[in-house]
């Protein structure tokens, strides 16, 4: 189902317009994780109300496609507005909160290969590159006298 909820295999494709709001809601929570994506807070039932948000904003040339939306509270949703996801993560990191940048970078990779495959988004498909590209500039680097958890640490100890 996880497969499907990427839309890697196709099938979502077809019933993705079938489903309603809360359906749609539901697939993303199971994809993502019950947590904002921008500020990380748990998003339950009759706690913190969970949103659709668009990674690519609609205004900016975004689908209304679930390869293209996230879960994230009331609050991050309506102040993001039409920020980049890299300038809204930017001001989450400065407000001490740690946004999930690998589902960011998982859904926009989702979305450009449903670009990809579908076709048209002709606004959407520089935005998504240069989003993926300021994403993986500002990670935060690991410090000088750690090693780095992505290479092996080719120090040999006596």
């Amino acid at each position: 189902m996880i497969g499907m909820a990427r839309g890697v295999d196709g099938p979502l494709e077809r019933v993705e317009s079938e489903l309603d709001r809360r359906a749609r809601m539901a697939l993303i929570l199971q994809r993502d994780g019950a947590e904002c994506v921008w500020c990380r807070r748990p998003l339950e039932v009759g706690l913190v109300a969970a949103t659709t948000e668009h990674v690519v904003p609609r205004i900016k040339g975004g689908p209304s496609w679930i390869e293209n939306e996230v879960a994230a509270c009331r609050r991050c949703n309506g102040e993001r507005g039409h920020r980049t996801p890299g300038e809204w993560i930017e001001e989450c990191e400065r407000r001490g909160w740690e946004p999930n940048r690998a589902v960011l970078e998982q859904t926009l990779r989702a979305l450009l290969g449903a670009i990809e495959r579908r076709g048209g988004q002709r606004r959407a498909r520089p935005y998504v590159l240069a989003q993926l590209r300021r994403l993986r500039r500002g990670r935060p680097q690991p410090h000088l006298d750690e090693p780095d958890p992505r290479r092996e640490d080719r120090r040999v100890t006596p």
